[in-house]
């Protein structure tokens, strides 16, 4: 329809990154900080903000810090392997 509102899930829809099922219970989400991210990706923290303010790595703003949920460290590295040829 020409005059309906745009849905969140619609394909015009402008947000970044796609949203993430949500696990059976917030209490079994565990969090991590930038600097234990950097250290588990054996990367800087300057690279780990990159990859958070670029989207590749979904991240939840706790007031003037970020912190990572573990599965979507788990899946960033899954996504990231290849097979050199």
């Amino acid at each position: 329809m020409a005059g309906s509102p745009q849905r969140p899930g619609d394909a015009q829809s402008t947000q970044r990154s796609t949203p993430q099922p949500a696990p059976a219970s917030m209490a079994d989400v565990r969090f991590l900080t930038v600097a234990e991210v950097a250290t588990a990706l054996r990367v800087s923290k300057m690279t780990v903000y990159r990859l958070v303010h670029s989207g590749d790595l979904p991240a939840v703003r706790v007031g003037r810090s970020f912190r990572v949920p573990e599965k979507a460290v788990q899946d960033y590295l899954q996504s990231s392997y290849f097979e050199a040829g």
